[in-house]
């Protein structure tokens, strides 16, 4: 009898095993198309979330190997967020230095999903990503989930060149101009509330040269200030910044 109980034990773990294999086959068959239809991505999609934990094995292949197309690569991250769960985080936080930009970016965007504050050092770390588009993610995030601690490393970002554009006309270098990265950086200093930003903004505020930024700035000094600028044209709300400056320092 306990002969009799032990092989089919075996039996069924031995076909779950099949069956398993059998799934992750079938998903890696299909991840490697390159689809054009977002309907056949959407099914593919349902496809992997319907055999839950049964599609993690596939899904990790799929984020790990370049053969496969970036788009299913980007929805294989997210899908592996949304099956496991807070469990999915360390084995997405390696791919924050992955040499893909499109994983690096897909990875930030999966954790703030699942709202990954611990993973906030990392986040600040990818402010100085080399993409552009990785470094706006990285700061989203800390936006998003109030990483108060990256404030200075924020703060940085605006003495940054990358986070800037140099124009050229005919080959000549023209001065750079800031992206709307800044204008993000501003704010989320506001949103951390970086006492540290305030008086440097005190200053800034007052010039011409940053009134393409006026908005965030008076918004982020709102922020770090808890004082609010009067209704009005940059004028009023530099006077009224400006008085709040003096108040300080007296």
């Amino acid at each position: 009898m306990i002969q009799l109980i032990l092989s089919l034990l075996i039996s069924v773990n031995l076909q779950a095993a099949i069956n398993k294999d059998a799934i992750k086959d079938e998903l890696l068959q299909k991840y490697l198309t390159t689809y054009s239809d977002q309907k056949q991505l959407a099914n593919l999609k349902q496809e992997t979330l319907k055999h839950g934990g049964g599609s993690v094995s596939a899904l990790i292949e799929v984020m790990k190997n370049g053969k496969y197309p970036d788009k299913n690569r980007w929805m294989a991250t997210f899908l592996l967020g949304q099956i496991m769960g807070d469990k999915s985080a360390p084995f997405l936080s390696k791919f924050f230095k992955h040499p893909s930009w499109v994983m690096r970016m897909a990875s930030l965007k999966t954790m703030l999903a699942l709202k990954q504050k611990k993973y906030g050092p990392q986040y600040a770390l990818m402010l100085s990503d080399d993409s552009l588009i990785v470094r706006a993610q990285a700061l989203e995030n800390i936006k998003q989930l109030k990483i108060t601690n990256a404030g200075p490393q924020v703060w940085t970002m605006l003495y940054d060149k990358k986070n800037y554009y140099q124009p050229t006309l005919n080959g000549k270098i023209m001065k750079s101009k800031r992206t709307n990265l800044i204008k993000d950086v501003v704010t989320t200093v506001g949103v951390l509330k970086f006492g540290e930003a305030q008086d440097p903004l005190f200053k800034m505020i007052q010039k011409n040269r940053y009134a393409d930024i006026f908005p965030e700035m008076d918004l982020a000094l709102s922020n770090i200030t808890g004082k609010k600028s009067p209704a009005g044209d940059m004028k009023i709300k530099r006077i009224f910044w400006q008085r709040a400056a003096l108040d300080r320092n007296f």
